[in-house]
């Protein structure tokens, strides 16, 4: 709860005023709604749903924003006073561009958390960066509104890593604008983040690598990017399986490789 108090102030006391905030409650036992209830601005919906996943929330909020172009914030980040302003800024003056994002600074349960070389945010077409790691933080994005008709919402099918799978399909597309300026503060290290409720993330890129692959719409060059991502988590997560004897799952990704070594 305090974590999204922080949030939904950090986005009412943002510079940039002509903006919508739209908080899903994804079925929350906790006082959310009275939280909400308190809060005394004309720009704050509140939309509630039975627990569905983040996939789901995600899409609820798209359904019901009025905006040409979104921005996202998950309810344990925050962005800084001038995120909205200078993300605005950057629309106006690159509008040959339909995706924006921004740098980010990171906590881990209160300590400042340092970032590695590979962490640095990338600007233009960054496929190849984005099948390595989720490399645009969907809460430091500003994502024009045309882009959810054109490739389609948050896959509702992934309890997680639903971010990697629509990077995947956006920056196979559409080059992407890095703002370089640290907008969005994350806080981690907390009980309920994904990363704690399913630590075997890499079996949920996984399948979105296969998606993607299996789709056909990839040119050559960026099938064999994604097909050597896949077979190389393919790979570790076969070593894994066969470590503890899981001999079928062995089997199951062994298969994967195989179906798409055509590439």
């Amino acid at each position: 709860m305090r974590f999204l108090q922080i949030a939904i102030d950090s986005v009412l006391r943002q510079e940039f005023k002509d903006f919508e905030l739209i908080v899903v409650d994804d079925g929350s036992t906790d006082s959310t709604k009275e939280l909400i209830a308190d809060l005394k601005d004309s720009r704050l919906y509140y939309s509630y749903q039975p627990h569905q996943g983040v996939s789901t929330a995600r899409n609820k909020g798209l359904r019901n924003c009025q905006g040409e172009f979104i921005c996202f914030l998950d309810s344990d980040d925050r962005f800084r006073k001038d995120k909205l302003s200078l993300s605005y800024n950057y629309i106006k003056k690159y509008p040959e561009y339909k995706i924006f994002h921004t740098n980010e600074i990171w906590y881990r349960s209160g300590a400042l958390l340092a970032q590695k070389t590979y962490h640095q945010k990338p600007s233009g077409f960054v496929f190849e960066q984005a099948v390595k790691l989720c490399c645009i933080s969907i809460s430091t994005a500003a994502i024009r509104r045309g882009i959810f008709d054109e490739i389609g919402l948050f896959d509702e099918n992934f309890p997680a890593c639903e971010d990697y799978d629509f990077w995947l399909r956006a920056t196979a597309r559409y080059p992407v604008m890095l703002i370089p300026e640290d907008l969005t503060i994350k806080e981690g290290g907390h009980p309920d983040q994904q990363s704690k409720k399913y630590p075997a993330m890499d079996k949920f890129r996984i399948t979105a690598l296969k998606k993607i692959l299996a789709n056909g719409e990839l040119n050559k060059e960026l099938a064999q990017i994604a097909f050597e991502e896949l077979k190389e988590k393919c790979s570790i997560y076969i070593k894994g399986a066969l470590k503890r004897k899981k001999t079928k799952e062995a089997q199951y990704y062994k298969g994967l490789i195989e179906q798409f070594d055509y590439v």
